[in-house]
């Protein structure tokens, strides 16, 4: 399977090559080292793997995770301060973020394409103790050549969603034997656990938890001057977060008939991909919205409705200033959802639609808690964000609901670190044992 799957990668990275060269040239984020990708790196980022001791390479795809991954970095140490790490990202934005808070003794760098050569020069350069892969990036050739190595591997925060679990089962006679060469998996919930356990048998598998519900806030986020854009006055703000098609105009078209009945309501919009800022400007152009790109560093003449935030690494800025927070991917046809937790860390009020399918649990534990006001349907949610403006209390209500259930889950992260740490003792002294297995 393998022979196989590096004989047919050329051919398939030669017709994704212009997408991602696209990609690379459109979005924004850190681009310097993206050679690593090919298994080229500098004399520099050579001479700094080399300094590591024993790393444990973790791997972390966009931005998401790579938040995820340097609070896991960070506590493990703050436990161990001795141990090294090397944090790899597949995106130009979470490579920006992790070189930017990768704590000291961590090695930034892109992760490389999944064909056997690249990856071996990766790990004869990296030579780790232990691979930690986050969530579910299941590349055969890193697997694999890590397992060759010598090294143990552990997937943590993992998860099968409704999209893929369908993938994994009519393909288990490819990703079974893959799954079977990682030594540790760490569950985030029991469904995640029954989808693994239905593509191979007898995997290393415990319910360990959400590692997102872990997440930090900084205790100073960003400042930023709205009233550059806004105006000085007294005004409501309702944030647009991580959205994608569809979202910014369904949200534009309900804040502009909103604001025929509350003068003094303000939007900010940041959308999920930052380079489809021009696609979202000519849409507000043509609902007549008076806005002003951010991208653009220009200060208005005059106070404006709507900020457009095409940048990237300050949502959490604009996030603590805004008082609503409606949450992308979950309206105008998408319900795959996007991280509901950092409003809920900083106390917002927040809306999603229906159905967040990745961050169902998340989501479910919200609304139960009566933390999170989730819309019907896109037509509900004019209704739903009159009913937030109109009444202070019940906003500010939502979102203690929302952070302290937030806090009831929170502890993932330290429990998967001292299930590697022993994993690694272990390891290291030659003991036998299934510690993985509950």
């Amino acid at each position: 399977m393998i022979f196989i799957y590096n004989l047919l990668f050329p051919l398939v990275l030669v017709a994704f090559l212009p997408g991602l060269v696209f990609k690379l040239i459109r979005r924004g984020g850190r681009k310097k080292g993206y050679a690593e990708r090919f298994g080229i790196f500098s004399d520099g980022k050579k001479l700094a793997l080399s300094s590591l001791g024993n790393p444990v390479w973790v791997h972390a795809v966009s931005v998401g995770e790579t938040q995820m991954a340097l609070t896991f970095i960070r506590k493990w140490k703050k436990a161990d301060p001795s141990q090294d790490f090397v944090l790899s990202t597949t995106t130009t934005t979470g490579q920006e973020l992790a070189s930017a808070k990768a704590p000291e003794g961590t090695v930034v760098i892109f992760s490389p394409l999944d064909f056997f050569l690249f990856v071996r020069i990766a790990v004869n350069l990296i030579k780790p103790e232990m691979l930690v892969i986050f969530e579910t990036e299941l590349w055969p050739n890193m697997i694999c050549e890590v397992r060759r190595s010598g090294a143990k591997i552990a997937l943590v925060n993992a998860r099968i969603s409704d999209r893929s679990a369908g993938r994994y089962e009519a393909f288990r006679c490819f990703f079974g034997p893959l799954l079977r060469k990682i030594d540790c998996i760490c569950a985030q919930t029991e469904q995640d656990k029954t989808r693994l356990d239905a593509i191979s048998e007898n995997l290393p598998v415990q319910i360990i938890g959400n590692m997102k519900f872990d997440q930090e806030i900084p205790a100073n986020p960003p400042e930023f001057d709205l009233g550059q854009y806004f105006g000085q006055e007294p005004s409501t703000i309702i944030l647009g977060a991580s959205t994608h098609p569809g979202e910014e105009k369904l949200i534009a078209e309900k804040f502009l008939n909103l604001k025929k009945l509350y003068p003094s309501l303000r939007f900010i919009s940041i959308p999920r991909h930052a380079e489809r800022g021009a696609e979202i400007a000519a849409e507000f152009r043509s609902l007549g919205m008076s806005f002003v790109r951010r991208s653009e560093k220009t200060v208005p003449g005059k106070p404006v409705d709507c900020l457009l935030a095409d940048t990237t690494g300050e949502m959490l800025g604009f996030m603590a200033k805004s008082d609503i927070v409606i949450v992308g991917k979950s309206f105008a046809g998408h319900n795959e959802g996007q991280n509901i937790i950092e409003p809920a860390l900083l106390g917002k009020a927040i809306v999603t639609g229906p159905e967040m399918r990745n961050f169902r649990f998340v989501h479910k534990v919200l609304r139960e808690a009566h933390g999170v006001f989730a819309a019907e349907s896109d037509d509900k949610l004019e209704s739903a964000l009159g009913k937030l403006i109109s009444d202070e209390k019940h906003r500010h209500e939502l979102g203690e609901k929302a952070s302290a259930e937030i806090a009831k889950h929170r502890g993932s992260t330290e429990r998967t670190i001292q299930l590697l740490e022993k994993m690694k003792f272990c390891s290291r002294n030659n003991k036998a044992g299934d510690l993985c297995h509950p």
